[in-house]
């Protein structure tokens, strides 16, 4: 079983590997600016409503998650959004994946946030196997801003 433990400034090659490949099963591509940028909002300390945390087995990184608390007008108490979860081609079934979205859950329960929520593509059938497992599936529709 993986360790999942906090990103640090140190894990900045191996994270990028990590989001990278997240980003090219999503067929997204951004600019080293948003790299640069993403990686030091989320190991800014003083970021208190956004993280990251990494699954490392054998002293290397195979996984990643990053997350967000946010109010909600529906709530009292801020939401959490598991906003990007990536698990190398070979750590998957692993368990790396749930160990990840546990230790979110972990997060928000400790932060008073219970609500975790996150989107994945329909296409994304192996971890929506494990999503159909720890998450319940809703009827929302994601719609974004035309660019």
């Amino acid at each position: 079983m993986p360790v999942i433990r906090p990103l640090t400034p140190e894990d900045r090659a191996e994270w990028e590997v990590l989001w990278r490949g997240y980003l090219t099963f999503f067929e997204t591509e951004l600019g080293p600016e948003i790299y640069d940028a993403t990686f030091a909002r989320l190991v800014d300390p003083e970021a208190k409503e956004r993280g990251a945390l990494v699954a490392e087995k054998d002293g290397e990184l195979i996984g990643l998650v990053h997350y967000l608390f946010h109010a909600h007008n529906w709530r009292i108490e801020d939401v959490c959004y598991l906003q990007d979860l990536f698990v190398t081609e070979a750590a998957r079934g692993t368990g790396a994946g749930r160990a990840l979205i546990q230790s979110v859950y972990d997060l928000a329960d400790a932060h008073g946030t219970p609500q975790v929520y996150w989107t994945t593509q329909h296409f994304n059938t192996k971890a929506r196997k494990l999503y159909d497992q720890i998450g319940e599936l809703t009827p929302y529709i994601k719609y974004q801003r035309k660019w």
